[in-house]
């Protein structure tokens, strides 16, 4: 039996399975666009983010350990001279995250960007403590991946993280992407061997969990001591 993941149909001139036959047009890159939701929004970063998402991470090394090339940082100085070498980037595309009161609390990217195959990343995602365990936490992931599916024509959306990061991991669980293997010895991070844990989520898998972020991001999912009623996993595992 073929595997769902793995969808199929015969080639007319053997009889023999193949993959269905896809729209090959290429997707966009990303853009300095504006994604607004409820509570905060998603824009390019910007060298005035520095200030503040320092001092929201400062102290913090174990925000920094799983990234792979870079931090933590000795000083505010350090930290806004590294901010300031991804802003012209094009991959990875950097992306502020900024709460009600226009803080920048956190960054996210879309990378490793491949227009003619329709697939890109979400990744080095950079989140202060006052961004994690909220629901902008959430609402920028939810921003990103709408952006990627509905604008830009993406197929594909991956997510990959350290194996040994187990946050990152249940994360990309909660929102909705598939567990798909363990790259092994898949890339250097910092002088030391990297495993490399590797999820998806697909176009056609979009619009069930589109419906989950946006249940889970309303008002009525949150009482009134600001606790969720439903979670997002029991949404998303309820669309698998």
């Amino acid at each position: 039996m073929t595997p769902d993941n793995l969808q199929s149909e015969p080639l007319p001139e053997t009889g023999q399975p193949v993959g269905l036959t896809v729209d090959t047009t290429p997707a966009q890159r990303p853009g300095p666009v504006t994604l607004q939701g409820r509570y905060g929004r998603v824009e390019k970063l910007k060298a005035e983010h520095a200030a503040d998402l320092w001092d929201l991470v400062k102290g913090r090394d174990d925000i920094w350990t799983y990234m792979s090339a870079y931090g933590p940082f000795a000083d505010d100085g350090a930290f806004a001279k590294w901010l300031a070498t991804r802003l012209p980037l094009e991959d990875p595309y950097s992306y502020g995250i900024i709460d009600k009161n226009n803080r920048c609390v956190g960054i996210a990217t879309l990378m490793e960007i491949r227009p003619a195959t329709c697939v890109i990343e979400v990744g080095h995602i950079v989140y202060s403590p006052a961004l994690q365990k909220t629901p902008l936490g959430t609402e920028a992931q939810y921003l990103l991946a709408r952006y990627a599916f509905e604008t830009l024509g993406y197929r594909r959306y991956e997510w990959k993280c350290n194996a040994h990061n187990a946050p990152s991991r249940r994360a990309a669980l909660r929102y909705g992407f598939t567990f798909e293997g363990i790259l092994r010895q898949h890339m250097f991070a910092k002088g030391r061997n990297r495993d490399t844990a590797m999820f998806s989520m697909l176009d056609g898998k979009w619009p069930a969990r589109k419906a989950a972020f946006e249940r889970w991001l309303a008002p009525e999912n949150f009482g009134a001591d600001g606790q969720q009623k439903v979670s997002l996993s029991e949404l998303n595992g309820a669309a698998q």
